[in-house]
């Protein structure tokens, strides 16, 4: 269960803003990457009571899930998402993406933050003291509480695109490889909002541009 280990470290030195950051739809093949940004309270009991249920998203129901967002919205100092296209994403590459997804967020918080922890990915290009924590939504509550909103938001996106792509589930597989996903790959191509230069949706492109071969005929004698 996440902690507040890491960010009283940081706490220790002065710096007690600290924002947890995540992104989520990684793995997706359609629908953009997004990034959360959580600035949490110095931890006391009541707060650790209401985070009780907060644990990496990818481990909660959906219910859970929307429920412990709206409780991490309630208690945070500040929060804050941001987003890749899918036309960027397929550009830049996923690393750059998620640097992109998580500095954006960062702008976005209406309180700036003293110092990150980040899950996994480093953030080069800001001057704030930070740390990356390999599976860090599993270690730190602001990490997790950062992966939290930014899949309420995602979900709440692919919803949306649901409604503009029927065909595909988007409501249910968020944009991820299902066996019902791919099926409706099968039967209705790729749509503009897939990601392009991800391997599975790359070959069915590569396929279905690939010309067909005319079936050939015996001659017919003449009458």
């Amino acid at each position: 269960m996440p902690n507040f280990v890491a960010e009283l470290k940081f706490h220790k030195k002065g710096l007690t803003l600290v924002a947890g950051l995540d992104e989520v739809g990684r793995g997706a093949w359609a629908g953009p990457l997004l990034a959360g940004a959580v600035i949490l309270p110095a931890p006391s009991s009541p707060l650790r009571r209401c985070l009780a249920s907060v644990d990496d998203c990818k481990l909660l129901t959906p219910q859970a899930r929307e429920a412990c967002a709206v409780i991490i919205r309630e208690q945070a100092i500040a929060w804050a998402v941001g987003s890749v296209a899918v036309e960027d994403l397929d550009e830049w590459g996923m690393t750059r993406a998620t640097r992109v997804a998580m500095s954006r967020a960062l702008d976005a918080l209406s309180v700036p933050p003293q110092a990150l922890l980040i899950d996994a990915f480093p953030l080069p290009d800001s001057p704030l003291p930070q740390r990356a924590i390999i599976r860090g939504d599993s270690y730190s509550y602001s990490i997790a509480a950062a992966s939290i909103v930014a899949k309420s938001a995602r979900d709440a996106i692919m919803r949306d695109l649901a409604r503009a792509h029927p065909a595909y589930g988007f409501e249910d597989n968020k944009g991820y490889g299902t066996n019902a996903h791919q099926g409706a790959l099968d039967v209705c191509g790729v749509s503009p909002v897939h990601r392009r230069s991800w391997a599975p949706i790359r070959e069915r492109l590569a396929l279905e541009a690939a010309p067909r071969a005319t079936p050939s005929h015996p001659l017919i004698p003449a009458t």
